[in-house]
């Protein structure tokens, strides 16, 4: 049970069960990133590179058990999707002395491949996940799901991100094709809403309450991705 939302950024600097910023790997990837950097922002920024490009974006290894959602774990497997990324995020801001949180935002994805959206069956993504991190007074949204290897193979824009203005998912791709729409913004959460996503993972995709897919998506963003 996620705890309820606060105005008091300080709320947001504590380790939970899933961002846990407590634990000595997401410590030391905090400490790794922001090593002789000060300046909060200048923090956040490190930070939020470290995950996006230090860690595989892998849809296939959706874990809906306990363990797979917590931030250490990502850094264990070394890769990670949408909402585990940024929970990791997250939970290294707050291992940094930055506050943050997860929100999540159901999105239509124009842009996947073949076997994905085969497997899918659908191009909403529900519970997509992004980060926000309480900088220079102000919450600002990041994305670190897409790696710049994964952005390069697909020919998408690679998210960036200044500390200052959200950072989403484009709109559109390098050649001008709709990449993500955002449907429904669920708002951000003090941790993970475990019960919330499994609920919709479970109902809008029942077919692989199974067994989780397996695959080398960086592989298959290497072929044909149009829609």
């Amino acid at each position: 049970m996620t705890r309820p939302l606060t105005e008091d950024p300080a709320h947001y600097l504590q380790p939970t069960p899933y961002l846990d910023a407590d634990h000595p790997k997401v410590a030391a990837l905090a400490g790794e990133a922001t090593s002789g950097i000060t300046d909060p922002l200048e923090r956040g920024i490190r930070l939020f590179y470290a995950v996006r490009d230090g860690f595989l974006y892998d849809p296939y290894g959706l874990d809906l058990g306990d363990d797979g959602f917590r931030a250490s774990t990502v850094i264990t497997r070394g890769r990670g999707y949408c909402v585990t990324k940024a929970g990791l995020l997250a939970a290294a801001a707050r291992a940094a002395g930055i506050p943050a949180r997860v929100g999540f935002a159901d999105v239509r994805n124009h842009l996947t491949t073949p076997r994905l959206q085969e497997l899918m069956r659908t191009d909403v993504f529900y519970y997509h996940g992004y980060t926000e991190l309480f900088l220079d007074g102000c919450w600002v949204k990041g994305t670190p799901a897409f790696n710049i290897e994964l952005c390069e193979r697909f020919g998408v824009k690679p998210l960036e991100f200044d500390g200052r203005n959200d950072s989403l998912f484009h709109p559109f791709d390098q050649e001008n094709r709709r990449h993500m729409e955002y449907l429904r913004d669920h708002g951000p959460r003090d941790d993970m809403p475990v019960d919330e996503i499994r609920e919709a993972m479970l109902r809008h995709y029942p077919h692989l309450s199974a067994a989780a897919p397996s695959g080398d998506f960086h592989a298959e963003a290497g072929g044909e991705t149009r829609r």
